[in-house]
């Protein structure tokens, strides 16, 4: 309903696909759908779901199962950034519901499908930060550590199918991700940033040139 996700609706909605928008805020999910119709005559339903919450999951996991998915971009999560003396274990546990039970729920249900037919694209939102331990990164550090090497082993055991997947490796982007956690994006320096846009863009070319994993920089001509 913003950022990342927000941009890859648009970006695919230029592509043709017909989209289903999930997220938590309903309005946001609409607002964004009119937009999408009006610019590109885009089929697009919205989905409101906490990804956080099992049923809801298992209500989305259903709706996939139904539909022919030739897309899914697991861009769901959250940060859960700060340290792990000045938060609880409910809320560790609901980065953790959100960052890896959801997105490996979602990306097994979609494989199903795919493995039916052979085709299907997957991509996976990780971060660098699954490779750089931190103080305050702790969960979150954990969690895409999982992604990555889930992403991975993914790709390793659907190498000779026709399915695709991609794993997103972010550097810090101009999103709300800070912000929402009450945190500054002065943490990194101002030319660390890309943009939710440069971001998808750049992902997008990779994966058009079947890149396995993808990393964008600022020094990346793509």
């Amino acid at each position: 309903s913003s950022g990342i996700g927000a941009i890859y609706a648009d970006r695919l909605a230029q592509r043709g696909l017909n989209l289903l928008l999930v997220a938590r805020r309903e309005d946001r999910l609409r607002q964004i759908a009119g937009t999408l119709r009006e610019k590109y005559g885009a089929s697009v339903e919205v989905y409101k779901a906490d990804l956080t919450d099992a049923q809801e999951l298992a209500g989305l996991e259903a709706r996939l199962q139904g539909e022919q998915v030739a897309v899914l971009v697991n861009n769901a999560g959250v940060g859960g950034l700060g340290s792990s003396a000045g938060t609880t274990r409910d809320k560790m546990e609901e980065v953790l519901r959100l960052d890896v039970v959801a997105l490996m729920r979602l990306s097994h249900v979609v494989l199903e499908g795919f493995r039916k037919r052979d085709v299907g694209v997957l991509v996976n939102i990780g971060s660098i930060m699954a490779m750089a331990p931190s103080p305050g990164g702790s969960v979150y550090s954990g969690c895409k550590a999982f992604v990555m090497n889930f992403t991975r082993s993914l790709q390793l055991e659907y190498a000779k199918a026709g399915i695709r997947i991609q794993l997103l490796m972010p550097g810090p982007i101009r999103t709300e991700f800070f912000s929402s956690q009450g945190m500054s994006d002065s943490i990194f320096p101002d030319t660390a940033y890309l943009s939710a846009e440069q971001l998808v863009d750049a992902a997008l070319a990779g994966l058009d040139a079947n890149e396995e994993i993808s990393v964008p920089a600022m020094n990346d001509p793509q």
